[in-house]
């Protein structure tokens, strides 16, 4: 992830090229409930930093130059999709169709998820490069701010543009990741020693 942006705009023609791509990523039911908000002009951008930072946060925030990413993109979901799409004739038999309780894994994040990593790795092919945040306790603001429906769910954010090559990492970044010998299992799940 890249923290500090260069403030040269992206295209719109190659965001849409890359949305166009990221949203084919497998959908359950091909319910296909994805949808992107693209902030690409600078007022849109700027909005969109003054909704979510306060001028103090924005002050003491350590990565400054992840505010002159020229684009962003807010990726939401629709979990109301997927009850519908799942009470379909083809699908009824699920009993997926009655609630979103109903699923015991809601593929509606899953599917999020899925975009996310082609939209991710597309941006590379690009020579761009990309933050993904959440949202966290910003998504009300932000649906209020830029329209966003009410029975949209505001999966994250992903700031896109070109590397400025400051590489200052988060915090995150020195904790190490397991082994992989240490989460993959062949045939079966170890006995718990």
């Amino acid at each position: 992830m890249v923290r500090s942006f260069m403030p040269e705009p992206v295209g719109d023609d190659t965001l849409s090229e890359i949305l166009d791509l990221a949203r084919r990523a497998p959908s359950a039911g091909n319910t296909s409930a994805v949808e992107f908000l693209v902030l690409s002009q600078p007022a849109a951008v700027a909005h969109y930093w003054s909704t979510t930072f306060t001028p103090e946060k924005r002050a003491t925030f350590a990565f400054p130059g992840l505010f002159a990413a020229p684009a962003i993109v807010i990726l939401t979901t629709r979990p109301e999709a997927y009850v519908q799409r799942y009470s379909e004739p083809d699908k009824k038999r699920t009993g997926l169709g009655d609630h979103p309780d109903a699923w015991t894994v809601p593929y509606w994040w899953v599917d999020a998820g899925a975009v996310i990593q082609n939209l991710l790795l597309l941006v590379q092919t690009r020579n761009l490069a990309a933050c993904l945040f959440g949202l966290f306790d910003h998504e009300d603001a932000v649906r209020k701010e830029f329209g966003v429906p009410s029975d949209r769910r505001v999966v994250a954010g992903i700031a896109i543009g070109y590397d400025a090559g400051d590489r200052q990492q988060g915090r995150s970044a020195s904790r190490p990741r397991a082994p992989i010998d240490q989460i993959t299992f062949w045939q079966e799940w170890p006995a718990p020693r």
